[in-house]
């Protein structure tokens, strides 16, 4: 490897995690944690190629239905996350949807569904090393809308919510460990989360939406429920394809209303914005 800065590793023009260089990013990113996911986004696209696979970090960039749309695997849990969207921050990515899956924790969401995260409480222990704990993760409202638009025209049923962000897949998530081990004090860790609203558990997006905020970036998250802690059901049959299609979609319309933006010269706007009511959903 030639040398380079130790502030900022590189790999000749390429950066050193991801080993993407200029111009390999389109500006709307996706970013599933599994990097074998990264096909089962792109198969919903019109074009894509290939533009890097190292580590954890494998990356597609291409087109669909006229937005270009990159996709790139952040690994599991925080500190890989921070790696990754850094690099892409410094790439030029501008806008960034964790498609994942995850856990529910209240009775009224079970496997199948989608939750899109209006935010996450900050239990990852990655982004308390950039802010002040009290600093809210939350997702960024463009973002959001299109989400929801995107569930709406697709026909998908969904959830909005508050996510949990945990720094581990197991005693952090209130897991039972190897020997029947139950950390101190979190005996009663699910009931917490449910008593004070937390719709789910997952384990990256409170990196990627307080990074997000912090580099000035537009962020959000859309999840499948692939574990009913409530009724202690996993059941993953359908859930990547469809959080797959609706984080695709929602890239579409992002681009049909920045555009709309740029020519309107206004901060939001959001045509033919279509929801339903509690109700009805």
């Amino acid at each position: 490897m030639a040398q380079s800065s130790a502030d900022r590793p590189q790999v000749g023009e390429v950066a050193y995690a991801t080993r993407l260089r200029e111009g390999d990013l389109a500006p709307y990113v996706l970013l599933p944690g599994d990097p074998d996911r990264i096909p089962k986004i792109t198969c919903y696209w019109d074009e894509f190629e290939e533009k890097g696979n190292y580590r954890q970090y494998r990356t597609a960039t291409g087109k669909y239905k006229g937005a270009e749309i990159s996709a790139v695997s952040t690994g599991v849990g925080g500190p890989s996350t921070e790696v990754v969207l850094d690099e892409l921050a410094r790439l030029g990515a501008d806008t960034f949807i964790r498609v994942g899956t995850s856990g529910s924790i209240q009775p009224h969401i079970r496997c199948g569904d989608l939750v899109i995260n209006t935010g996450a409480v900050r239990f990852d222990g990655t982004s308390n090393l950039y802010v002040w704990p009290e600093y809210p993760a939350y997702a960024d409202y463009d973002v959001v809308m299109a989400l929801i638009q995107a569930c709406e025209e697709l026909g998908f049923s969904y959830h909005l919510g508050l996510a949990a962000t945990a720094g581990s897949f197991y005693a952090g998530q209130a897991r039972p460990v190897y020997g029947d081990y139950v950390p101190p004090g979190k005996e009663k860790l699910l009931e917490e989360y449910q008593r004070v609203g937390v719709a789910n558990l997952e384990m990256e997006g409170s990196t990627i939406l307080t990074l997000a905020r912090l580099y000035r970036k537009r962020a959000g998250m859309i999840v499948g429920i692939v574990a009913d802690r409530v009724n202690n059901v996993w059941n993953d049959e359908g859930v990547e394809e469809k959080v797959s299609k609706a984080a695709t979609h929602a890239v579409k319309i992002l681009a049909e209303w920045d555009l709309l933006k740029k020519q309107a010269g206004k901060r939001h706007i959001y045509p033919g914005l279509i929801t339903k009511t509690r109700e009805e959903r």
